[in-house]
């Protein structure tokens, strides 16, 4: 089946920012997500998922254990289970990009 942002599974978080399911599985999930300027995620880790951070387009912070690494479009970044975090977009124009997880991180998010 065809999948695009037209059809996923939609929710809003941070009260601000989207997120399409693209991928929705105990094994993977794949994420499109958008978020406006000034917005960020709350610092977090997982214990057990391994994720990938992938900029569609506009530019985003990933803060990974203290150091910021910034990511333009088709350019993303692998963040290990442990490992605390926060996507962040500090420009000006809004920032979409795919966050690929596995296992799914239901139940496996630590705030910090």
């Amino acid at each position: 089946m065809k999948i695009s942002k037209a059809n996923a599974e939609h929710y809003i978080w941070g009260a601000v920012c989207d997120g399409w399911h693209l991928v929705k599985s105990d094994g993977l999930s794949v994420i499109h997500e958008r978020m406006p300027a000034g917005a960020a995620e709350t610092r977090h880790y997982h214990e057990r998922a391994r994720q990938l951070f992938f900029v569609l387009t506009g530019t985003a912070e990933l803060e990974m254990d203290g150091e910021t690494v910034v990511l333009g479009p088709q350019e993303g970044c692998e963040v290990p289970p442990g490992i605390p975090h926060q996507m962040k977009n500090t420009s000006e124009a809004e920032v979409e990009f795919l966050v690929i997880s596995n296992p799914l991180t239901r139940g496996d998010r630590i705030e910090v």
